[in-house]
C-alpha cells in the first residue's frame, strides 16, 4: 500500500502548550491525519496522509442515522533513543475488525491499517510529549458515508485515523478515584454490542456518568442487565479486584470490552506469579468484602489511564472506602512495569513494543 501524503502548509503552527502538564486529554489535535475510502466492489482504496481538517459528510451520510461506526484507542510514546513506538498495535487492529464485523462494515487489511498508524505517526513524532504519564493518543475511527435512508447495510465508508498529545486521562492522575455502582441503568445485554467499540455503546451511558458526577464520583460501575447483580466494567475501562491472595476479574463473554490493557495486566500478574480469576463477581460479594478486608485493592485498567486506582465505591446511598483511599501496591507495580515497558524503560519480556523509525516511511510518495 503506497500512501499518498499531501502536508500541511501551516506544519508547526498548532497551537500546543509549552508545558506537558497543560495537555489535559483530547484538547490538541496533530498536523495531519489519514483516510481511506471504502466503495462496494472496489474496496478499500485511496490511502493518504493529509492536512487536519474537517469532513465533508452528506446530511443523509448513514452514519447520522443508523449508527454505523467503530473506533480504537491506542498510544504512541516516544522511547529514550528518540524512536517512536506502538504498544500492542495488532491487538487494537484485530478488535477494530472484531468491531467492524459486529457492525456489518469491511475490514481492513491488518497489514495496511499497521502501516497507516506506523507512517501517520513517524510524521507527526514531533508531537509525542516525553513528560512521564504523557503520550500520543491514536483514534482510529470508521464511519458509513454514504448517503442513503433506510435501516441497511451501507456501501461506502471511510477510515481515518487522528492523533492528539495527552496527559493523564483523570485529573486524579493515578491517585484512587470514586466510582459509582449504576443500579438503575444498564450498558449492554447478552447479544447485544457491548463488545464492540461503537459509539452506540458510549452515548446511553453519558447519563449515568452524569448522575454520578453529580453526586462527586469519578466514573460509573455497571452491573449485568439481567440480575443487576454481577459487575461488568467501569464506564471508560476494564476493572480488576485483589481479593485475598488473587486477582479477580469480570471475564469478557461479550457484553464487555476485551481491553488490550486487561490482556496486558492478565498476563503480566501471571508472570508476576499473582494467581488471576477471571470469573462472574457480584457487588454484594464485593461491597462485603471491602466490609471484611478481604478485598484489598481495586483499580480499573484501559489505553487511556492505564492503571487507575479506585479508593471508593458509592452503592445504594453508602461510599464504601478501599485500602484506606490509597493506591494499592499491586496497582503500582503493574502501573510501573506497564508505563516501564510502554516507553522502553524496562525490559519488554513479551515482544509487545513495535518500533517506528525513519525507515517506516521510506516508501511513502509525497504529493
Amino acid at each position: 500500500m503506497d500512501i499518498k501524503v499531501v502536508i500541511s502548509g501551516n506544519r508547526g503552527q498548532k497551537p500546543r502548550p509549552d508545558n506537558d502538564s497543560e495537555l489535559g486529554f483530547g484538547q490538541y489535535f496533530t498536523d495531519h491525519m489519514f483516510k481511506m475510502d471504502y466503495r462496494e466492489g472496489a474496496g478499500w482504496c485511496d490511502p493518504r496522509i493529509e492536512p487536519y481538517g474537517p469532513l465533508n459528510l452528506d446530511p443523509a451520510a448513514m452514519i447520522f442515522h443508523y449508527n454505523q461506526e467503530v473506533f480504537e484507542g491506542l498510544k504512541a510514546y516516544r522511547m529514550p533513543d528518540g524512536d517512536a513506538s506502538l504498544f500492542r498495535p495488532e491487538k487494537n487492529i484485530a478488535r477494530m475488525n472484531k468491531s467492524l464485523t459486529r457492525m456489518t462494515m469491511p475490514e481492513i487489511d491488518p497489514g495496511d491499517y499497521l502501516k497507516a498508524l506506523k507512517e501517520l505517526v513517524w510524521l507527526e513524532r514531533d508531537w509525542i510529549p516525553a513528560s512521564e504519564g504523557t503520550a500520543l493518543y491514536i483514534r482510529p475511527t470508521a464511519i458509513a458515508t454514504e448517503a442513503a435512508l433506510g435501516v441497511r447495510t451501507a456501501r461506502e465508508y471511510l477510515f481515518f485515523i487522528i492523533l492528539s498529545p495527552v496527559g493523564p486521562f483523570y485529573k486524579e492522575g493515578f491517585n484512587p478515584t470514586k466510582i459509582h455502582v449504576a443500579d438503575e441503568f444498564i450498558r449492554s445485554a447478552r447479544g447485544g454490542s457491548g463488545s464492540a467499540k461503537t459509539s452506540g455503546n458510549y452515548g446511553p451511558t453519558l447519563l449515568a456518568a452524569n448522575k454520578a458526577g453529580e453526586k462527586g464520583f469519578t466514573q460509573v460501575l455497571w452491573l449485568d442487565a439481567v440480575e443487576h447483580k454481577y459487575i461488568e466494567e467501569v464506564g471508560t475501562s476494564n476493572i480488576f479486584f485483589v481479593m485475598g491472595d488473587e486477582l479477580v476479574t469480570p471475564p469478557a463473554s461479550g457484553t464487555i470490552l476485551d481491553g488490550v490493557t486487561r490482556d496486558s495486566v492478565i498476563q503480566m500478574s501471571r508472570l508476576k506469579g499473582l494467581a488471576v480469576a477471571e470469573r462472574a463477581i457480584s457487588i454484594d460479594e464485593v461491597i462485603d468484602g471491602i466490609i471484611n478486608g478481604r478485598v484489598k485493592e481495586i483499580f480499573a485498567s484501559g489505553t487511556a489511564a492505564v492503571i487507575s486506582p479506585i479508593g471508593w465505591i458509592g452503592y445504594r446511598e453508602e461510599t464504601y472506602t478501599v485500602n484506606n483511599g490509597e493506591a494499592g501496591a499491586v496497582a503500582r507495580s503493574l502501573y510501573d512495569e506497564l508505563t516501564g515497558i510502554q516507553t522502553g524503560r524496562r525490559e519488554d519480556p513479551f515482544g509487545w513494543v513495535q518500533r517506528i523509525n525513519g525507515s517506516s516511511g521510506s516508501d511513502i510518495t509525497a504529493a
